[in-house]
């Protein structure tokens, strides 16, 4: 039955049985997708086995230690610092929000088992400066670190997200109070920020059986004078040129790029496709997430920031790739910086076409 299958009760069942996008037990995208796991399964088994990608850098990391930067005025308005995978801290008009939290070692169901950091963690979270929000954009292990969502539950922080997901946080600690659940095309002002869940192409789940049980989305992030397109987890849709239509122009558009593989193509964007998402959002500024962090996909570690940058001026696109833990504001940077051809000779490709450093 479907009342055996939706975790949380009350209000919160309420509205996922009564959201379009939940039919027959389960949520559902727009458009139909592989979930993943369909297509030639030989040849990934193959690929995932016996591939010669080096999906781990011989080397962590290095990473900036932002705290300094965090404690001076943002000029601009907006300020970003990639923390890792898909955690931002946004500096929007006076409010920081920071999404995707994902602080531990590793991420899975336990402490001990899952993909290992690339890098120490620019700053751990009692080292964060005051946040008014966080932004959840679905539950999978690589973007609801429970770990991380205990520590940040007790500071009080209220949390944005999709239906469903609540039911996790509170076992993380939360209070109902401070967690706010949204359906596609719904907004609400979080932390003096406005929000708005907007479709994504993906799935959701943390085990066997709660597959698609919360819903998964992207987001528009709104502040007085600035506005950000968080992407989440996604395949390629054509409801992005919708939401560009209907939200944009974005001053900012954050785009997933890794854990990509052909087979993956409807839940996962990749670099070709998050360039043509962006293209569809409208343009403006784009900065790659969801990559140089963990190893979730075949390809090698670093085969996305070049693949991107490499793709990038036939969408005359402006990207912005900063290394991990340095704040920026983006319209005081003029271009990429490659950061990871510069750690060492061993870790430097070549990449026809690829842009060079700003």
């Amino acid at each position: 039955m479907v009342t055996e299958t939706i975790r949380g009760q009350g209000l919160r069942q309420e509205r996922v049985l009564a959201s379009k996008q939940f039919r027959e037990g389960s949520f559902r995208n727009t458009h139909g997708v592989r979930d993943g796991l369909s297509g030639p399964r030989g040849s990934v088994l193959r690929e995932w086995m016996f591939g010669g990608q080096e999906r781990r850098p011989p080397i962590a990391l290095p990473v900036e230690r932002p705290h300094e930067a965090w404690a001076t005025r943002v000029e601009s308005g907006l300020r970003t610092t990639w923390l890792g995978h898909s955690t931002v801290l946004l500096e929007l008009d006076g409010r920081r929000i920071l999404t995707d939290p994902v602080f531990a070692r590793r991420i899975g169901p336990g402490s001990l088992i899952g993909p290992r950091r690339f890098h120490p963690v620019p700053a751990e979270v009692r080292e964060l400066p005051p946040l008014d929000v966080v932004l959840l954009s679905h539950d999978h292990f690589d973007h609801l670190c429970a770990p991380t969502m205990r520590e940040l539950a007790a500071t009080g922080v209220p949390v944005i997200t999709a239906l469903g997901v609540g039911a996790h946080l509170e076992k993380c600690g939360f209070a109902p109070a401070q967690i706010t659940e949204l359906d596609w095309h719904e907004s609400a002002i979080v932390g003096g920020v406005r929000f708005t869940a907007t479709p994504s192409q993906h799935f959701s789940g943390r085990s066997l059986g709660g597959r698609n049980k919360t819903l998964w989305a992207s987001w528009v992030i709104e502040g007085e004078r600035h506005k950000v397109f968080f992407s989440g987890d996604t395949g390629l849709t054509d409801e992005f040129a919708a939401i560009g239509a209907a939200h944009g122009p974005f001053d900012l558009v954050m785009l997933e790029i890794g854990a990509f593989h052909p087979s993956w193509g409807s839940i996962h964007l990749g670099p070709a496709n998050a360039l043509e998402a962006f293209t569809m959002l409208g343009g403006g500024t784009m900065m790659p997430v969801h990559w140089g962090t963990f190893s979730l996909g075949l390809h090698a570690w670093d085969a996305p920031g070049e693949e991107l940058l490499a793709l990038a001026p036939r969408h005359n696109a402006r990207v912005l790739t900063p290394m991990l833990g340095l704040p920026f504001e983006p319209a005081h940077v003029d271009g990429p910086r490659p950061w990871w051809r510069q750690l060492s000779p061993q870790l430097s490709r070549t990449v026809t076409g690829a842009a060079g450093p700003a």
